[in-house]
């Protein structure tokens, strides 16, 4: 049985780039987008000659879509990130910065936050840079009520629902510009550049074409992005370590979920379901990350959430961790102790 370095080394063979792959998956996902976002347009629908009522549901139906194909060229920026797709393309780089800025996802603080992630995933005590904060029962009974109001806010599920204002327009740019102006002076930057792109839309094309075009697929896609986000590392199961007894190899197993989806979801989601494995080895690409978990045996056996109702709400339950019990329990729990 693999373990340890012994496992990571086993997933070195699949850490390997297949360029034609990634540009398939790139350029089909733009191509898809593109598509989407300018089939919410008033006019699109008229050349066809639709009737009022099918052409509001085409459009309707197309800013979904582009909801989900947002979410999936987030995840493959989110791959090209990690250099782990694409690199030294000239191109790519092109795309991706675009993109960034079209998301309001800043390329540098997403980057740094996000290597602080996998490089502290499932850590007590540690910053929570990149994730969401996590507090031990005795310390959270011993924080203040400004410290618990806080903690909880972060971690409650409207502020998920809102991810848009909250983690993206907030988190991601105004709060990271004011914590360093110099450093992240680019935060403002994309900030201002979507609000600008909002306005003129909204201008031009009125509110129900800024509505379907620009918010709702911005508000769906950021929604499901940081309950995935969450839900990937905090789930009935996780395991969380002092910083003495945490490996990177466990953090990867015990307290990174195997998302179970359906193939439509795991297509829009680009495989980021498999996120015990991609947090094993972060270069290996996402289409590569099925066949990595279908030729390791060890991988088999990861701690499993889906997006059905009932394991939503058990992953939204979960407050804090109880190193009596060595697991997360929710309020009930914590009344009950």
């Amino acid at each position: 049985m693999l373990t340890g370095k012994e496992l990571v080394l086993a997933t070195k063979p699949f850490a390997k780039e297949i360029r034609w792959r990634s540009w398939y998956h790139t350029l089909t996902s733009l191509i898809l987008l593109i598509v989407s976002v300018f089939g919410t347009m008033e006019y699109v629908p008229h050349y066809f000659a639709m009737s009022p009522i099918p052409a509001m549901i085409f459009r309707v139906v197309c800013s979904i879509f582009a909801a989900m194909m947002l979410s999936r060229f987030f995840i493959i920026f989110h791959d090209y990130q990690h250099h782990t797709i694409l690199r030294k393309s000239f191109l790519a780089d092109v795309i991706f910065t675009a993109f960034s800025i079209y998301m309001i996802t800043p390329p540098n603080i997403w980057k740094r936050s996000h290597d602080h992630h996998h490089n502290h995933n499932a850590k007590l005590f540690s910053a929570s840079i990149g994730s969401y904060p996590i507090m031990t029962r005795q310390k959270y009974l011993e924080a203040s009520a400004q410290e618990r109001f806080g903690y909880l806010a972060i971690r409650h599920p409207i502020n998920m629902f809102f991810a848009y204002f909250t983690t993206f327009m907030y988190g991601m740019c105004i709060q990271s510009f004011l914590s360093s102006p110099r450093r992240h002076w680019d935060s403002l930057v994309v900030l201002l550049l979507h609000i600008s792109i909002a306005v003129f839309i909204f201008i031009h094309f009125g509110w129900l074409t800024w509505f379907l075009m620009f918010f709702l697929p911005f508000f769906l896609s950021q929604m499901l992005g940081a309950y995935l986000f969450y839900a990937q590392h905090n789930f009935p199961g996780a395991i969380y370590k002092n910083n003495t007894e945490w490996s990177y190899t466990d953090a990867a197993l015990e307290s990174s979920s195997y998302m179970r989806l359906t193939p439509f979801m795991q297509w829009v989601t680009a495989n980021i379901g498999f996120h015990h494995v991609h947090h094993l080895n972060s270069k290996i690409p996402f289409y590569r990350l099925p066949e990595v978990m279908a030729a390791i045996p060890e991988l088999q056996k990861a701690k499993i959430t889906t997006l059905k109702p009932r394991d939503i709400a058990a992953c939204l339950r979960l407050k804090v961790w109880d190193a009596e019990q060595n697991k997360m329990i929710g309020f009930k729990e914590m009344r009950a102790a």
